[in-house]
Order: structure tokens, then sequence, then C-alpha cells
């Protein structure tokens, strides 16, 4: 995982979506040689301003669309003081291509992440010591890549209803088995060989082998009900971490499935206490 990484250039686009709170708008960055796209809420009043960056799940790369998913983090977060920057990721939205994303096993995302958070740290707007991160689904294990790549970086960071650590579940899940996606599989086994010939070269893509670099708090909401990423992940990876010596708060919400419905209040109020307690 060893990268340069160089985010900068933060530049707001046009303005949409603002409210009595925050003013919003579209958003690019550079960083690794690409242009990523997003959109940022900005508190109204006088900054600087903490900030969180925002890691979506899955989408559809060719039906999404700038800014989509966790609008309502995004909004609750921003009506709490904080400059909200959802990263689009590279193949999305307005963002720059990457032919090699998906047999990359999509660790690109991490870099656009990264990246995402060193531009805050430029902008005068933001606190540049006080950056959070929140992902969710595909984009809770992005927050477990950026948490080992750059630690220190992110200050604290939750994730929701995340992949596993494992990057063998993962491919298992929505790869191997998905006869939609065989080309990719080809790729990804052409670079690393299966699961099951090259143990190794699996661990060393997976967030779990290096759980030990991780040197900043991590909270976890799951949803027993989830029924795109089993619970049984986010146990596993709290067992690792807790093994590791690392700081983790898992919360588990009874009933909950993949997307929170019922008990996201809760889960956003204890994500809010938790981010205030690192980043104010």
């Amino acid at each position: 995982m060893a990268k340069t990484y160089d985010g900068h250039g933060l530049r707001l686009g046009s303005e949409g979506g603002s409210t009595d709170a925050y003013r919003e708008y579209a958003v690019t960055y550079q960083g690794s040689g690409l242009t990523i796209s997003g959109r940022i809420a900005i508190p109204r009043g006088r900054g600087p301003f903490p900030a969180v960056v925002t890691a979506h799940g899955y989408v559809d790369p060719a039906a999404y669309v700038n800014g989509q998913t966790m609008l309502r983090e995004r909004d609750y977060l921003a009506r709490h003081g904080y400059v909200v920057l959802h990263v689009d990721y590279r193949n999305h939205a307005q963002s720059s291509r990457d032919p090699n994303a998906d047999a990359d096993l999509r660790i690109g995302y991490t870099e656009d992440v990264i990246n995402a958070a060193l531009a805050l740290q430029k902008d005068p707007r933001v606190i540049p010591d006080r950056i959070g991160l929140v992902g969710r689904s595909m984009g809770g294990g992005v927050v477990y890549n950026a948490l080992i790549v750059r630690p220190g970086l992110f200050k604290a960071a939750v994730a929701y209803s995340p992949v596993s650590s494992d990057a063998v579940d993962n491919f298992d899940r929505w790869v191997r088995r998905d006869p939609a996606r065989s080309g990719v599989a080809k790729e990804v086994i052409a670079r690393l060989g299966t699961p099951e010939a090259q143990p190794r070269a699996w661990a060393d893509v997976s967030p779990r082998t290096f759980f030990g670099r991780i040197s900043d708090p991590l909270m976890i909401h799951h949803g027993t009900l989830d029924e795109d990423c089993p619970i049984q992940w986010s146990r596993d990876t709290v067992a690792a971490l807790k093994a590791a010596g690392r700081d983790v708060t898992f919360y588990v919400y009874p009933g909950e499935r993949h997307t929170f419905v019922g008990q996201w209040p809760l889960s956003i109020r204890r994500t809010t206490a938790f981010l205030d307690a690192h980043l104010r």
C-alpha cells in the first residue's frame, strides 16, 4: 500500500442544497494524478471548523451522480458544525477514470479519501488537525484501509454496516460468485492467485492483517439483520482489533438491516458524540 499522497487544489463549483445551517457546493480536488469530484457542506458562521470526510457504499458507477448517498449524515454533521466532504471516488460522477480500479480491489478509493483529507488540511475553512472519517458498507472497508495507510491523519473514524476486513470474504460474496463479474474475477486472480492457492497474497491485501498499524479510535455500527454485510464480519473485525490492542467501540442494533432506519437517529447521535470527543 506504499503510495505518495498529495491531495490539494480543493475547488468549489456550483452551489446547491444549501440550508439555513450550511452552504453546499459541488467540489473537485486533485490527488495521485487524478481529479476527484464530490460535494462539500460548510457550516454558516465563523470558521475554521473541524471536518469529516464521508466514504460512501457501493453504487454502480455508471448510475452514480455527484454527492449521491449519505445525505442524512452530511446534513446532520454539517448542522452540528462540521465541514463535510463527500467523496465521489474515481470512476464516479465527474471524477477521473481509472480502468484498473476493480482489478485492484478498489484500493484507489482509499487513495481518494486520504487525498480528500490532505486537500481539506490546506483549506483555511478547516482546522487541519481535526479531521474525521465516516464510511458505510464498502466505505467501511475504505475506513479500515485509510486508518492503516495513514495513521494519525484521521483523528477518529466511524464505520456503518461495513464490509469484511478480510478481502477474501468480500471477493467471494460480490465477485467470485457473481457470473456478471467473471471478467473482474479473472483479472484479480491473474494478479493475486486464488485465495486457496495464495493465502499470503490475499492476507497482504486485507486490512485485518495490518490492524496493528492503526493509531486512531474507531467506532463500528452494525445491525443484526444486515442482509448485505453479515454482522459476523464486524464481530470478527472487532475481535481482531481488540487482539491488536486497538481502540474500538462496537454498537450492535437488534433488528436493524443494512440501511439503518429506526435506529439511525441513535446511531448518528453516538457518532456525533464520538467525533466531538476527538475533534473538538
